[in-house]
């Protein structure tokens, strides 16, 4: 019998964040309540190569990596995995994924880190009009964040906004959806430890992932 699961392909290698264990969290969770068969690719270092030929073969890539410095042969199958419009979802550091190619950012997930806030209270999330029938915010009530507000104003002009957050000083956009050759793509600059034990978070991930797969 066909597998009619999603296959989901994680990259890891974001380590201020603890993105391994973050994510094998999420996997537990993805795979617990949806259809889906997720493969963790964990890097050491920034200065590890890991394979990547998983990616060829899979429904969804979700990166949450950070200044790796992957070149050659693995850095040009993540590109044309890009280039082809396959589906992404960006996680927090995904912005610097890959410290030779930095345009990844403003390129494929429509976004335009400049650095971050100071750490300081949490940042109160709050849905943006667009998000009021997205399938991705379905069952996704409102939270808070400890992670710093990353500034990422202004975003491109040919994205989706879904979520913003604030404190008493600033006010960004942390969460949309965007087109890119052709396929779906979803990033988030929420992703602090602390935000994978908010149901909410873990939810809104969850409809990313199934969403940028086609699958809501």
């Amino acid at each position: 019998m066909k597998d009619e699961r999603l296959k989901l392909c994680m990259i890891s290698g974001s380590f201020e964040y603890d993105s391994e264990k973050s994510l094998s969290i999420f996997q537990d969770y993805l795979e617990r309540v949806f259809p889906v068969d997720a493969t963790l690719i964990v890097y050491g270092s920034e200065d590890d190569h890991q394979p990547l030929d998983k990616i060829d073969d899979t429904d969804v890539l979700l990166v949450f990596t950070r200044r790796l410095n992957t070149v050659g042969p693995e850095l040009e199958r993540f590109k044309a995995y890009c280039r082809a419009g396959r589906p992404i979802v960006g996680v927090r550091t995904a912005s610097h994924a890959f410290q030779n190619w930095l345009a990844f950012d403003r390129e494929v997930l429509g976004g335009n880190y400049q650095m971050h806030w100071r750490h300081g209270p949490r940042a109160h999330v709050r849905f943006e009009p667009a998000s009021a029938s997205h399938p991705i915010v379905e069952g996704v009530s409102e939270f808070s964040s400890a992670g710093s507000l990353y500034r990422n104003t202004p975003i491109s002009t040919d994205t989706t906004l879904l979520m913003s957050a604030s404190t008493e000083e600033h006010d960004e956009p942390v969460t949309w959806t965007r087109s890119h050759a052709g396929g779906r793509v979803f990033y988030t600059s929420l992703g602090h430890q602390d935000d994978f034990l908010e149901p909410g978070f873990i939810r809104l991930l969850a409809n990313a992932v199934l969403w940028c797969g086609g699958s809501n």
